[in-house]
Order: structure tokens, then C-alpha cells, then sequence
């Protein structure tokens, strides 16, 4: 059941080859606690699979038990009769009630009833690609074959951990990216000076606690040296800046000193008032920003980890003058404010603003942690190496030139 709960899809499963021996009791097989596992396969590979089995001397334990229907239905047979044959929707909540009763108590009651709903939702089409761009076109080919590597500053403070796999994005799309810590700045070790770019990473920056991207913002704002390099290398018209998560939630506290920013809103508590981490559907809009050039209109699932990315405008003028370039859908492809599909309650399913001259981006969900497709969690047949969201990386690289 778990397993079609998972896919959202009915099953079928037969019981016969379990209660092959006349004194199998049917509720012995139903109802056991022998160790055991369930393992969906393709068809084709089924006699590999068993032989393998076989070959290791656990034929006996081995059995073909069904496969999924078109019936969104949780249908056990045995005899040809049907055992139990109810909705998958219907089983699916009753199997998630308990977590609902005690997520009400506990978390925002609002939210744990959308989330519950959303179990006996049976046309949910699921997760999905639209594109509006070839995922195989590598943009930053030509410039990677230039054998020139920009050198792009990969910013964390005491708590991040997303530098790695930003490094990582970065790498591929023909940069140089360096580790730079906030003390290397505070210090003077490190210029940003030195840099074409620079990407505020995330990951519980002063360990997530509530204003964790305030603190990292008040550390630039109040330090002289911290302010004047980070204040210089925003006006400067030849660099850019990504802001992911934590950096995200920092960045938009520096909008006095970011050309354009002024109207950046903040990030605050998720409503649903818990640390969320999703695998979520995100749409590019259009808008200046060099990340999302070519993008406009995609919709795809993307990975949101933090637990404070609900936009709070500072003045409620500024929601029309911060240009906004990503926002969470639902599986429908529309702007939502439901949870979980949109897992913190921005207004409009906001979660990604830029500049009017594209060259500052910030966003809460993370780009950089599925850059590659291998790690999707999920990904429709045919995707190559790279993840449609590569495409942002080799933006920027191009935007360079």
C-alpha cells in the first residue's frame, strides 16, 4: 500500500502464490511479522530478477504478488475473488490520519487540513517538466572551451553546508568557483574584488535559528570593511550575485546596498510554522533576471529545505516593484498559496525575486542541490547528465561574456 501510495497509483496483488500450501491461513499472509520486503521491478526484468534469486538460494522465499492498475483502486485477490478492493485514496488517508491529528496540534492546524485534503485529491496529475528551453543545450559550451574560467566567490558563514554542491554547479558551467568563509571577508584575507560573481549559499547559517539570514546580513551591515567590499561589488555593473536559502534570506536584508533591491520583501517563518524540506513544482516567470534567460514559462520540481521563506513586504507598495522571477505552482501548473505544494504561504507562491538589470537574483528552493539529474527525485525518461536547472549555471557563465 505504501508503495502505491508513494506512486499514486492502485495495485493489484495476488495472493494465491502465498497461500499455495492448503494450510496457509489467509490472515497468516496478511497480517505477519516476518522479515520481508516488497521490490517493484519492470516487467522485462522479471526473470532476471527471480533467477538471481534463485542463484542464491532463496527461490523459495521469492514470490510474484501483482502489479499496478489504471484503477487508482488497492484491489488483493485470491482465488480470482477479491479479498479487500478499496480506493487508494481512501486507504491513503485513513493511513495518514494519525500524522494529520498530531500535525494539527502541533503545527498550523490551516495547513495540516490542506495537506491532509490533498490525499483524497485522485486527479492529481503529480509532478511534471514543462520546458521552455532544451534541458541537452549546454549554453556555456563555448565559453568552457575557451579554457577561461571566471572565478565566482562561493559565500557561506558559521552553519552553511550547501557550498559544496553550489561549488559543484558552478564548476560545471566553466567557473572557478573558491570557498570563502564570512571571517575571510571580515578579516581582509579575501577581496571580493577579486571575483566576476558571487553565490550566498544556504544550510542552517547560525544554525537555523529564527533572523539566522538577518544575523548574517547584520554582519556585513554593521562592520565597516564587511560593508564597504559587499557595497563596491554590487555597484559594479560587470558582477552578479546569487542568493539561495540562507543566502537568499541575508541578501534581501542587504537591499540598501544592492542597486535595484530597494523593494526586495524579507523572509519569514513558514506558516505552516515547521522546517520544510519538498521536492516542489516551481514556475520561471518572466523577468531580467541573467539566471532564468530562456526560461520563462517553465514549470518543474525543485527541492525547498528552510524554515523561514514566507515573503513579508516591507511596505506593501513595494509587491508590484520587486520584480518577481520564481514561484511555486501547483501540479495543475497554477500559482498556489495551498500547502504543501506551496510549503512556506508566500502570497502568489512567491519565492524568487531579482534587479530590473538581472544581475541579483535570490531565491529560497535550491537550484544547485539538482543540478545534475541524477539528483532528481524524480525525472521523466530520456533526461541527460544535466537537470533542466543547469540551465541557470550556464546563464550565468554566458552573461559573463
Amino acid at each position: 500500500c505504501e508503495i502505491s501510495f508513494a506512486g499514486y497509483c492502485g495495485m493489484d496483488v495476488d495472493l494465491d502464490a502465498l497461500c499455495k500450501n492448503e494450510n496457509t491461513q489467509l490472515l497468516n499472509v496478511l497480517f505477519n511479522e516476518e522479515a520481508g520486503a516488497v521490490l517493484q521491478v519492470q516487467r522485462a526484468d522479471t526473470p532476471a530478477m527471480m533467477l538471481a534469486f534463485i542463484d542464491a538460494g532463496l527461490g523459495d522465499a521469492c514470490h510474484l504478488i501483482g502489479q499496478p492498475n489504471t484503477l487508482d483502486r488497492m484491489r488483493f485477490l485470491h482465488a480470482g475473488k477479491p479479498v479487500l478492493d478499496e480506493s487508494r485514496t481512501d486507504l491513503q488517508s485513513a493511513w495518514a490520519r494519525t500524522s494529520y491529528e498530531i500535525a494539527r496540534l502541533r503545527d498550523n492546524p490551516t495547513c495540516a487540513a490542506q495537506e491532509f485534503a490533498a490525499h483524497s485529491d485522485a486527479s492529481d496529475p503529480g509532478l511534471s517538466y514543462t520546458l521552455a528551453f532544451d534541458p541537452a543545450e549546454d549554453v556555456a559550451a563555448p565559453y568552457i572551451a575557451s579554457g577561461v574560467r571566471p572565478r565566482v566567490a562561493v559565500l557561506r558563514e558559521q552553519g552553511v553546508n550547501g557550498q559544496v554542491e553550489m561549488a559543484a554547479a558552478f564548476d560545471a558551467a566553466g567557473f572557478t568557483p573558491v570557498d570563502v568563509h564570512m571571517s575571510d571577508i571580515l578579516s581582509g584575507r579575501v577581496s571580493l574584488t577579486e571575483f566576476k560573481g558571487l553565490a550566498a549559499c544556504g544550510g542552517f547559517s547560525y544554525g537555523d535559528v529564527l533572523g539566522a539570514g538577518g544575523g548574517w546580513a547584520k554582519s556585513i551591515l554593521f562592520n565597516p570593511r564587511a560593508r564597504d567590499e559587499f557595497a563596491a561589488f554590487f555597484q559594479r555593473t560587470d558582477r552578479f550575485a546569487l542568493g539561495v536559502c540562507n543566502g537568499c534570506q541575508m541578501m534581501s536584508q542587504l537591499h540598501e546596498l544592492i542597486p535595484g533591491a530597494e523593494a526586495w520583501p524579507r523572509f519569514e517563518r513558514n506558516l505552516s510554522e515547521q522546517f520544510e524540506a519538498r521536492f516542489v513544482m516551481a514556475e520561471m516567470l518572466a523577468s531580467p533576471s541573467l539566471f532564468f534567460e530562456g526560461m520563462t514559462g517553465s514549470m518543474l520540481p525543485i527541492v525547498v529545505s528552510h524554515g523561514e521563506g514566507r515573503v513579508l513586504f516591507r511596505d506593501p507598495a513595494h509587491v508590484n516593484l520587486a520584480p518577481l522571477a520564481l514561484r511555486y505552482v501547483n501540479n495543475r501548473g497554477l500559482p498556489t498559496e495551498a500547502y504543501p505544494a506551496n510549503p512556506n504561504g508566500s502570497p502568489g507562491g512567491a519565492t524568487g525575486y531579482t534587479t530590473a538589470d538581472g544581475r541579483f537574483t535570490i531565491l529560497m528552493p535550491h537550484p544547485e542541490r539538482i543540478f545534475r539529474s541524477a539528483q532528481l527525485s524524480w525525472r521523466p525518461d530520456g533526461m541527460g547528465e544535466a537537470s533542466p536547472w543547469m540551465r541557470m549555471f550556464g546563464n550565468a557563465r554566458r552573461w559573463v561574456d
